[in-house]
Parts: C-alpha cells; sequence; structure tokens
C-alpha cells in the first residue's frame, strides 16, 4: 500500500493539460529589430534596422600640434619680452621692428596662430599686429610663406582662433599695397572653411564678440571682395 506524503498535490492526470492563453485577434507578436550597417546583406533581411551615417564632423575642432613659434619662443630666439603697464600687456621690442628680417620672424608669429595657450598666443598675435604696422614694403614679398599658416588656423576649425585669424588678415590687406592682390591666387587654401561657417548660428556674434567689430566677417569678405574686384 502507497501512502501519499503530507502536503504533495495530487497527481494530474497524462490528458489533463492546462489551456493555453490565446491572443486576441488582429495582435502581432512584436520581434526584436536588428540594427545594421547600410549596404550589407543583414540590411536586406526581415526585422532588421538600417545604422544611419556618421557624422561628417565639418564643424568638430581639429587637436593643435606642437608649433615652431612655441620651440623659438622656449629656445629664446625671438627679441622680445612682456611688458606689464597699466593699459594691459605689451610686446617689449629688444631691436627695431623696422630692422628685423621679416622672411624669417613673420611668418613664424603667423605660425603661433594657432596657439591657444599664454603667453604663447599673446606674444604671436601681438606680434603679428606691430610687424605689419611698421613692415611697410617688406610685408609684400613674404604673403607666400603665410599663407601654410594661416590654412593650419583656419583648419583647426575652432572658433575663436577662426576669428582672431580674420582679424589678421583685416590688418594684413590693408598693411601695405597689392597685399589684397597678392592673396587672390591663395583663396583656394583660405576660403573652403570660412565657407562652412559662414552662416553658421552664433558664429558671427561670437567674432563681434573677439573683435569688437560690427560685423567683422562680412567687413573681412567684402575687403578681399573689394580687392578681387578691382582686378577684374
Amino acid at each position: 500500500m502507497v501512502v501519499e506524503k503530507a502536503g504533495s498535490s495530487p497527481s494530474k492526470p497524462v490528458g489533463d493539460r492546462s489551456p493555453q492563453q490565446q491572443e486576441p485577434l488582429g495582435h502581432v507578436k512584436k520581434t526584436k529589430q536588428q540594427v545594421c550597417d547600410g549596404f550589407t546583406i543583414k540590411a536586406m533581411m526581415k526585422n532588421t534596422v538600417v545604422r544611419g551615417p556618421p557624422l561628417a564632423g565639418a564643424f568638430k575642432e581639429r587637436p593643435t600640434k606642437p608649433t615652431a613659434f612655441r620651440k623659438f619662443y622656449e629656445r629664446g630666439d625671438f627679441p622680445i619680452a612682456l611688458e606689464h603697464d597699466t593699459k594691459g600687456n605689451k610686446i617689449n621690442w629688444k631691436v627695431e621692428i623696422e630692422k628685423l628680417d621679416y622672411h624669417y620672424y613673420l611668418p613664424l608669429f603667423f605660425d603661433g596662430l594657432c596657439e591657444m595657450t599664454f603667453p604663447y598666443d599673446f606674444f604671436a598675435r601681438q606680434g603679428i599686429h606691430d610687424m605689419l604696422e611698421h613692415g611697410g614694403n617688406k610685408i609684400l614679398p613674404v604673403i607666400p610663406e603665410l599663407i601654410i599658416p594661416i590654412k593650419n588656423a583656419l583648419s583647426l576649425r575652432n572658433r575663436q582662433v577662426i576669428c582672431i585669424t580674420l582679424k589678421v588678415l583685416q590688418h594684413l590687406v590693408l598693411s601695405a599695397d597689392m597685399v589684397g592682390e597678392a592673396l587672390v591666387p591663395y583663396y583656394r587654401q583660405i576660403l573652403p572653411v570660412l565657407n562652412i561657417f559662414k552662416n553658421m548660428n552664433g558664429f558671427l556674434f561670437l567674432c563681434e564678440i573677439i573683435t569688437f567689430r560690427n560685423p567683422m566677417f562680412e567687413e573681412d569678405l567684402d575687403i578681399q571682395d573689394s580687392t578681387y574686384a578691382e582686378l577684374q
């Protein structure tokens, strides 16, 4: 005689099965969708979602590289020193600016446009303006050597660096005769990056804040356009 254990549930008959729950009419069973790249075999299968293309990164800032200006400054090759004044900082030139070799020094200072840390950025930008003010006829022969540093500064895609470079371009065009005409053959290297940021929201406003001009970006293009029109 078999004695059932206490608490054990009664055995169910073999033929007695629990009824399955029926799904309502019109109900579609959800399946997990698979994400895949485009132009692949998986992209043509059912229940797959094609992943969109990645961002082009046109507005993404590029990392800065060590500049020749910083190397020469740390080595003490520049005849400059920092002078504190009641109006702010300025450069104390140890030699007369008019006696400098512009073919040697001006491209190095333009290379410093990529700098964004003090005191390298201050010395590079203020040194450029000082040399352009006293350069005169020495500036025009150096124009071909300035294109690559200008292009490198614009290629960083840093908003502040672009605005400061535009301000330097303005001063360069107005510093001596025929400088604007000398820049025309190099427009293909300078203008592509400017074309990307020209209609960007907030970019013109940033240029006005940094350079205290209204509006500096369009003014710079007008100066260069008028120079180009005079050549036609």
